[in-house]
């Protein structure tokens, strides 16, 4: 089998969750160029790649599993393949934010409202029946506000810490984010009981941790 872990973060706590299971990940822990790492102990090749990459690879079959965060799973929006389950860690949320004291609601003009994730914010407005302007920003998306860009902002929050210090407030939640395990369609049939040994591998994981 073949797994795309997400590079940074995920592809960290992904590798303490296998190892909590005794997989031995010391390929991917010293990768030094390699994209590509067998594990010694298990039919597994990890693959590191950048979020929406893993998407792809696991979209078109390449890869048979993926582990990627439910931010880029959003925004990349219907896609053919199983979202099997919540690894539990990389959480944060989609969160609506203005500046602090600002009456978001409280106008009937068309609201502007800045973003990396123009797809989950379109989608969060539709299904309240607004009409908005998104704009699409790829660095600090709390500048918008601050410079009279836009209204709003759609972003990921944790702690909510650069808000604040940016003088802004989240003012609605738009979606729970964590790190999710995707498998390919075709994948699940061909490989299913190799498939399924690695989920149950996950979830003992998950439950030795207190996931």
């Amino acid at each position: 089998m073949r797994l795309a872990l997400t590079k940074g973060r995920l592809q960290d706590k992904t590798v303490a969750l296998l190892e909590q299971v005794g997989l031995d990940c010391s390929p991917v822990k010293d990768p030094g160029r390699r994209l590509i790492h067998r594990l010694p102990n298990y039919p597994l090749d990890a693959v590191l790649a950048k979020a929406p990459d893993v998407i792809t690879y696991v979209e078109h079959g390449v890869c048979d599993l993926g582990v990627v965060g439910k931010d880029t799973i959003l925004e990349r929006g219907e896609s053919p393949f199983y979202e099997v389950l919540d690894l539990g860690f990389g959480k944060c949320r989609f969160a609506l934010a203005v500046k602090k004291g600002s009456d978001f609601y409280g106008t009937y003009k068309t609201r502007r409202i800045a973003t990396k994730y123009p797809n989950v914010a379109r989608k969060f407005f539709e299904d309240k029946g607004m009409d908005v302007e998104i704009i699409k920003i790829e660095g600090s998306v709390e500048l918008a506000p601050i410079l009279g860009l836009a209204d709003a902002i759609v972003d990921i929050v944790e702690t909510g810490a650069t808000l604040k210090e940016n003088g802004l407030e989240p003012i609605e939640d738009v979606a729970p984010v964590s790190a999710r395990l995707i498998v390919n369609t075709a994948a699940m049939k061909l490989k299913k009981t190799e498939i399924l040994d690695f989920i149950g591998k996950c979830q003992a994981g998950l439950e030795g941790t207190g996931c």
